[in-house]
């Protein structure tokens, strides 16, 4: 495992982009970055705090969450509003989101940001799906503690990681995007799941927040293997490189002694990630 970035208070939503790069956000301090096949780090975004997920999307842009869900374009414009949040009801927005094989969009609501205080008591948070037409509805509900979102490769099942309760749930995928009643998938004992991802062989690679490792899991929950992590803060994970056989690990600076020593770390994996689509659902500005 080797560093290959650093200098960050909480990087986050991580995805790649067989163009660019790897896209990830930095939570704390603002924006949104690219490391190329190069080492180099760009802006692509900036200003924008507290995205917790983002998804590309086939318009040539990017779908990122935060206070709410947006379509920003690669090639600049106006902000696109997909999903507003709604504080007086218990949400004030939104951590990390996903796509199923058909681009419609799934992210999960917070009901006290996790990062920024705000003098709310924690509540729980909803699982919103937004279909292709730019409609939305909540499609489950209940999670303490919003995180990681993915799917297995038949799309069949969705994880969903709830941190404050250490566990990732399983739904069973309905053919209209609905989600059957959550069931537990595995519990992790180190520290509380986080961003999670795929692999093409239906494992489920698990980011364990204040555990200092990415856990491993069948498709059955039983553990397969566990990655140790410099840095205790490990936020989320996604597969990218050519063969989509690179793990990148995102982590926060909690731990490092330092309020910016968030990194980001790499690894080379025995069986390749499944690749995630992009976003396809319609644009408010088209």
């Amino acid at each position: 495992m080797e560093k290959i970035a650093e200098g960050y208070g909480l990087v986050e939503g991580p995805v790649f982009d067989p163009e660019r790069g790897l896209l990830f956000a930095e939570v704390i301090y603002g924006g949104v970055y690219c490391l190329d096949a190069q080492g180099q780090i760009s802006s692509v975004f900036e200003h924008r705090r507290g995205i917790g997920g983002m998804a590309l999307h086939e318009a040539d842009g990017l779908v990122v969450s935060g206070r709410n869900i947006s379509f920003k374009a690669f090639a600049g414009g106006p902000t696109g509003l997909l999903l507003d949040s709604d504080p007086d009801h218990g949400n004030v927005g939104y951590n990390d989101i996903t796509t199923d094989s058909r681009g419609r969009i799934y992210a999960g609501s917070l009901g006290k940001s996790p990062v920024f205080e705000d003098g709310r008591e924690p509540q729980p948070g909803s699982l919103y799906l937004i279909d292709l037409d730019g409609s939305s509805r909540i499609v489950a509900t209940g999670i303490s503690l919003t995180n990681g979102l993915g799917f297995s490769p038949d799309g069949r099942t969705l994880y969903h990681s709830d941190t404050q309760v250490q566990t990732v749930w399983a739904y069973e995928v309905l053919e209209d995007g609905s989600l059957s009643e959550k069931r537990p998938f595995v519990r992790t004992e180190r520290g509380g799941p986080d961003g999670l991802a795929v692999s093409e062989d239906g494992a489920v690679w698990v980011a364990v927040a204040r555990g200092g490792e990415v856990a491993v899991f069948n498709p059955d929950g039983s553990p397969r293997d566990s990655l140790a992590v410099p840095l205790p803060m490990v936020a989320s994970v996604c597969f990218g490189g050519k063969d989509l056989r690179d793990l990148y690990i995102v982590t926060g600076a909690e731990g490092s002694g330092s309020e910016r020593g968030g990194a980001i770390f790499r690894t080379r994996t025995n069986v390749p990630g499944l690749p995630v689509s992009a976003a396809r659902v319609k644009l408010p500005m088209s």
